[in-house]
């Protein structure tokens, strides 16, 4: 049997929101919605929250283990090789890799992705090349195989920080996306980079019926569309790359 497993990267040493993965949403924590989320995924067998060896991310690996989820830490800068490591660790076939920063990340957005790369029999597949869905329900897929090769291969800095790259240019490997159904969806931003952004996340779940619920993309979307304040709220801030963010 493979093993898919969801590796979400997260740390508490964010340049722009330190210690956002742990800021409190709806009783809950940033942290705990995306694992949970990630959790629910059809086709993910394991959930694994992959940290650094910082003192800091004490508090990471705790509320990780809290939410039931396996623990990998590694280098805090070279997060390819850290996501290497919890894959080995689990024993892995196929990753879903989400990052922390997304705690509305949409379950059936991820599984969507993990069957299309299973269709197709691909070495890579995601959700944004181009950016077709809201950025923060960004999900990749890849194979272990395609990730060991990339820990392997992968020299530049920037590949080394942000995992896929590497994997995402190999013009050896097969990529496939999954399109967005259309009507600028992909203009709306549910990450959190700055305060602007928590600021929107309390506003959206003031809105959302409470956990356990999991609303998803349609059910955010007609909360936005009917108060568009709340998108106001981080409309300016200017979107990061919407791949490689680093964790």
């Amino acid at each position: 049997m493979t093993i898919t497993a969801a590796i979400i990267q997260a740390r508490m040493g964010s340049s722009r929101l330190p210690g956002k993965v742990m800021m409190p949403l709806a009783g809950k924590t940033v942290l705990a919605h995306v694992l949970e989320r990630c959790g629910a995924v059809r086709g993910v067998d394991v959930v694994c929250c992959a940290t650094t060896n910082n003192e800091e991310d004490d508090a990471v690996v705790e509320e990780a283990r809290r939410c039931g989820a396996e623990v990998f830490r590694g280098s805090a800068d070279d997060v390819l090789d850290r996501f290497n490591g919890a894959a080995k660790m689990i024993g892995a076939g196929v990753v879903m890799r989400v990052t922390s920063d997304c705690p509305l990340a949409d379950p059936d957005v991820c599984a969507a992705v993990i069957a299309l790369r299973a269709e197709h029999a691909a070495d890579y597949a995601c959700n944004n090349m181009p950016p077709m869905w809201p950025h923060g329900l960004d999900t990749e897929v890849f194979t272990v195989a395609a990730l060991l090769e990339a820990a392997g291969k992968a020299r530049d800095k920037f590949e080394r920080e942000h995992v896929t790259p590497w994997m995402r240019n190999n013009p050896d490997y097969t990529r496939v996306n999954l399109p967005g159904p259309g009507g600028g969806i992909e203009k709306n931003r549910w990450t959190i980079d700055y305060p602007e952004d928590y600021a929107f996340f309390q506003a959206i779940f003031a809105h959302l019926p409470p956990p356990p619920a999991m609303p998803g993309m349609e059910e955010i979307l007609s909360v936005i569309n009917g108060n568009p304040e709340i998108a106001a709220l981080n409309r300016a801030q200017t979107d990061l790359s919407r791949y490689s963010k680093g964790g």
